[in-house]
Order: structure tokens, then C-alpha cells, then sequence
């Protein structure tokens, strides 16, 4: 209300500087009333565009927004799960909290809730990490996780996809009146993995099944399960001693347990396989894994010899012989060789699934240089003392990307130094088979493009080795130098 009166005690120019106080006064009054009720603007730099981010796997099993029915859908997490922020997340805050935290952890939730499964390398097996209420039913090869979504997929637990004699498993995530009745529950976590594949097979022993299994399992300390389908007696009888060092329970035949539901709050299906005999993790590294073997087979050498001059002493050259493909047909020459050139050389036959591992791993660890041609037995690199060396033989046929991959790129993480000695068409049998002008000889690229099937039964399993002598004089000589440094 206007009062003259009130208005009369003040000059003009005073009446004008109160009348503009005022309305500053209740400018402020008004915006204090509206920051009670509401919430202030978010200030937004640049454009914000928010997707969930999930670091470190290739591929993610997404759940979320499928019908009972519909497949899971795997994506690429790098092309379909991104996080993208033009501008800075402390600008979106609200009652002092990040608007993008609070999205980024409802999206996880909602994305990923208790099954995650990936693969680990492109066409490589999946591998699910799974926790919840777990129910395993080997009578129907299906898993069972409690959820509110229905859907099902299959997984081979074997790290390499498409292989035969790998049993397929179901996953199923279903509701309450779907799950079936637990017979045995258990604290523990487990590990489902098929003994299946190429096992038998020396090298993928190691680089399918006991790396990767110890790499899976060492994070608990052996306190856990391990459920072994498509079992093998022979097999886990070869490896029980590491088996043992790696789980401190019975190993089961899960796929004999045909009237049981065993249930668990934690389970991993498969193996955590990044490549052959090399891990991504420095937990479950090729150096923690050697040091784990050497305690199990009672491996006295843990570093090679260091030649000095004067001191007469000789380093001890393994030889493994093939008797089948790709066989050293004059390792006697290689042999009378090597003794004239300084070694002590010890001859031994690949190992076999009759072979008492711990007796051949000590005899391994006994030498400082292991040489042969690709194939699994160079696999015996893994018990040599550090600062040993491996010699790969290569066959002809332009597989040497091939015996790197097997051989040369895991030494590096063992501590093990890696020569290379490829062969010559002079040097291959297939030399006495074609004319020097024929494909094989001349073009064995244009085979390999052919595909795995023809290059391996041309250049693996029909081509045996004969060894030039002066030239392998050089390597010899060499692997010397190395053992003086």
C-alpha cells in the first residue's frame, strides 16, 4: 500500500533509490522461495550424448529388453556400449550428486545383472562369469540362474569354439516356478570345463587346459570346485599332481551326476584363454605358473648355466625326437655335432599319454637348451630353467607365423630365449616328392591360402627334416654365445 505520507519525509532522488532497492529486494526473495521448491538448472557444456561404458571385454552377453524367447545379443562392447562426453560431468549434478554416475550405475544394473559372458579373443570360446543362485542339472547338460528374465543360451566350456567332442551346456535364466530343486549346495564357487577337444594332444594339454585352468582358478587359492565334463580318468590321472596344486576338492564327472542339482552362488563356465601359453593377467602370469610347476615336480634347476671360459663345464642339449610327421631323419649327425661343438646332448621321444610328466619334466629341467621341430613336444620348454633356450626347427612351407605363435611368442614371457632355425626346400622331404619347379615348392603360400586342412597335410603331417650341417654349425654356435651372457 502507498503511503504519502511515509513517501513525504524523503527526497524525489531518495524516493528513487528506495524504489529500486525494493525491487532488487524482492527479485531476491522471489528467486529464494523458487530454489526452495525447485531444483536448479543443470549447467551443459557442449553436447552430452551417454551410453554405458564396459571396459576389457570384446564381446557382452546383453539381457536386458528381450521377449521370452528371443536369443541373447551379443555385440561388440567397443562399437555398442559406449560412453561419450562432450562437455564435464561435474556440470550435471543434482541435490550433489553426478547425473551421469547415478545413469551410468542404473545402466549397469539394468544391463548386466548376475550372467556375464564374453569372448575373450575373436573366435575363441565364450566364457561366462555367472553369481546369483546357480543351479547346475547335468541330467539336462542346462545351468539354471534364478532371474526375473527369461531367455537361454548354449556355451561349449572349451577354449576354442566349434571343436567336436566338447559337450554343449544350456544356460537358462528363469523365474521361481522354472528352477529346479537343489540336492547339494555349496559355499564354493566351481568351475564347469570340458576335458574334451584336442586334449591328449600334449600341447594343448598346456596351452587348452592346464594354463588356462590354472589361470581361471588361482584366484582362489584352491578353494573351489572343478566340474569336469567329457571326463577323462586317463587324462586327470596324467596331470594329477598340478590339478592338485589348483583345487584342494574332489575333481567331479559332472556329467555322470545324472539325479543331481548341485547349486552354487558363484560359477564360471569355461576357461580364461587370451592366446597359447601367455596371459593377460600378472596374477596368473607364465612366470607364477613355471614357479607352480617347479614346486610340483620337485624342479631343482631354476636358472640355466652361465658359461666362463676355463671352467670346463658343458651345457646339456635336449634333443626331442618325432617319430611320426615332421621327424629329424639325421639327428644322429645333429647329435655328434653338437657334442663336438661343446655340448652334453641328451635324445628323448615326445611324450605321450603313457609318460610319467614328472620324471620328463625333471629331466628337462636338467638341460639349458631344448631343440626340436615344431611340434607339441618343444611344449617342455615350460619346465627348462630361466635364461634356457629353445630352438624351433620350421618346417618349409611358409608356417613360420604359425610355430612363432605356438612356440616363439610364449618363450618371451618364460623367461626362455628363442632361436629359430627354418628349413630350406633342399632340406624337406617334399623335395624328393615334386620337380623344384611344382607349386609346393616354388609357391607354398598360394596352399596355406587354401585354408588350415591342406596346408597341414602338406607341410606338417607329409614332410619329414634332414638338417643342413654347416648351416646349423651357425646355431649352435650361437646358443653358446647367448649361454656366456
Amino acid at each position: 500500500m502507498y503511503d504519502p505520507i511515509f513517501a513525504k519525509s524523503f527526497s524525489p532522488h531518495e524516493r528513487k533509490r528506495i524504489g529500486f532497492c525494493s525491487l532488487i529486494l524482492c527479485f531476491i526473495v522471489a528467486l529464494s522461495f523458487s530454489s526452495t521448491f525447485l531444483h536448479p538448472l543443470p549447467r551443459i557444456g557442449g553436447a552430452v550424448n551417454l551410453q554405458l561404458p564396459i571396459r576389457n571385454i570384446e564381446d557382452v552377453l546383453v539381457i536386458d529388453g528381450m521377449s521370452e524367447n528371443s536369443k541373447p545379443t551379443v555385440g561388440n562392447a567397443a562399437a555398442d556400449v559406449q560412453l561419450v562426453i562432450n562437455g564435464t560431468e561435474n556440470m550435471l549434478v543434482v541435490d550433489g550428486k553426478s547425473v551421469i554416475s547415478q545413469l551410468i550405475a542404473i545402466e549397469t544394473t539394468k544391463v548386466v545383472p548376475t550372467t556375464m559372458c564374453r569372448s575373450l579373443e575373436a573366435n575363441a570360446a565364450d566364457y561366462c562369469e555367472i553369481e546369483g543362485d546357480i543351479r547346475i542339472e547335468p541330467n539336462s547338460s542346462t545351468i539354471f540362474v534364478h532371474q526375473t528374465i527369461s531367455n537361454s543360451f548354449t556355451i561349449q566350456p572349451y577354449p576354442r569354439k566349434g571343436i567336436s567332442g566338447v559337450k554343449i551346456w544350456t544356460v537358462k535364466l528363469v523365474g521361481n516356478n522354472n528352477i529346479p530343486k537343489c540336492t547339494h549346495t555349496y559355499t564354493l564357487p566351481a568351475i564347469l570345463f570340458s576335458v574334451g577337444g584336442f586334449s591328449g594332444n600334449y600341447f594343448h594339454d598346456f596351452s587348452d587346459l592346464i594354463f588356462p585352468l590354472y589361470s581361471t582358478s588361482i584366484q582362489f587359492r584352491k578353494e573351489v570346485h572343478f566340474l569336469a565334463s567329457d571326463y577323462k580318468p586317463w587324462w586327470l590321472s596324467k596331470y594329477r599332481q598340478i590339478l592338485n596344486k589348483l583345487t584342494g576338492h574332489e575333481i567331479l564327472d559332472i556329467d555322470r551326476e545324472k539325479s543331481q542339482v548341485r547349486c552354487y552362488s558363484k560359477m564360471i563356465v569355461g576357461l580364461n584363454f587370451h592366446k597359447e601359453l601367455i596371459s593377460s593377467s600378472s596374477t596368473s602370469s607364465m612366470h607364477n605358473f613355471r614357479q607352480l610347476l617347479r614346486q610340483t615336480y620337485s624342479l631343482e634347476r631354476k636358472t640355466a648355466i652361465k658359461l666362463r671360459k676355463g671352467d670346463g663345464k658343458k651345457p646339456r642339449l635336449m634333443i626331442i625326437s618325432r617319430k611320426r610327421t615332421r621327424v629329424l631323419m639325421n639327428d644322429r649327425e645333429v647329435s655328434r655335432l653338437a657334442r663336438k661343438s661343446g655340448y652334453e646332448v641328451v635324445v628323448l621321444a615326445e611324450a605321450d599319454f603313457k609318460t610319467n610328466i614328472s620324471r620328463f619334466a625333471r629331466t628337462v629341467n636338467s638341460c639349458d637348451v631344448l631343440m626340436g621341430v615344431h611340434g607339441a613336444g618343444l611344449t617342455n620348454m615350460v619346465f627348462l630353467p630361466d635364461n634356457g633356450i629353445l630352438i624351433q626347427v620350421v618346417p618349409f612351407g611358409g608356417i613360420d607365423g604359425f610355430a612363432r605363435l605356438d612356440f616363439g611368442n610364449p618363450s618371451a614371457g618364460m623367461n626362455i630365449r628363442y632361436l629359430e632355425y627354418k628349413i630350406t626346400a633342399k632340406e624337406s622331404s617334399l623335395s624328393q616328392h615334386y620337380p623344384v619347379d611344382h607349386p609346393i615348392l616354388k609357391d607354398p603360400i598360394s596352399f596355406n591360402r587354401k585354408g588350415w586342412d591342406v596346408l597341414r597335410s602338406i607341410y606338417l603331417d607329409k614332410q619329414n627334416v634332414t638338417i643342413d650341417m654347416h648351416r646349423f654349425k651357425g646355431v649352435l654356435a650361437k646358443t653358446l654365445r647367448l649361454l656366456r651372457h
